[in-house]
């Protein structure tokens, strides 16, 4: 049938909504910002709700059967990592190791996740903000999706500068 109408593929390319479902619009580089800014929103307003409501958190990780041990280390070191990795993020220079700390802080979180799924499914959750109120489940599942955007992100990034584009 294409070679009857050899042009098909071509009107199919540059139909609007053909631009809009592929993405094609979108260049690495627009991508690769967009994530960075998502995940710098999602670890500054973390890391802040963990700050404001710092007691609470404590004693969320307090009894946590996998970090119980070592809440008061936790309490602080998780927010002052979520403002790094934002830094990193934020700064173009430095853009591609935010993102893969983010891959990183995403795959430790979600492992954190399923060891509690598997252990207990009762125990508050410490994540802070609109986070705490989603099951554990949802969780789950909106980590291993943040998982594959930092990921996306990360390959990305690569792809650029590979080709010795800026971030």
């Amino acid at each position: 049938m294409d070679k009857m109408y050899p042009d098909t593929n071509r009107l199919r390319q540059h139909s609007f909504f053909y631009r809009v479902i592929s993405f094609s619009w979108l260049s690495k580089k627009l991508s690769v910002e967009i994530i960075a800014l998502l995940f710098v929103i999602l670890f500054l307003y973390t890391g802040i709700s963990k700050l404001m409501d710092f007691d609470v958190f404590r004693e969320q990780l307090d009894d946590s059967p996998i970090v119980g041990f070592a809440a008061p280390l936790v309490a602080w070191g998780l927010p002052v990592t979520e403002f790094i990795v934002s830094l990193l993020l934020f700064i173009p220079r430095y853009r591609m190791w935010g993102l893969y700390a983010a891959f990183v802080l995403m795959i430790l979180f979600t492992a954190y996740v399923g060891i509690l799924l598997s252990i207990n499914t009762e125990l508050p959750c410490s994540c802070g903000g609109i986070m705490e109120a989603l099951s554990w489940p949802a969780h789950l599942i909106v980590n291993i999706a943040l998982i594959g955007l930092s990921l996306t992100g990360s390959i990305l990034a690569k792809k650029i500068k590979r080709n010795g584009g800026e971030l």
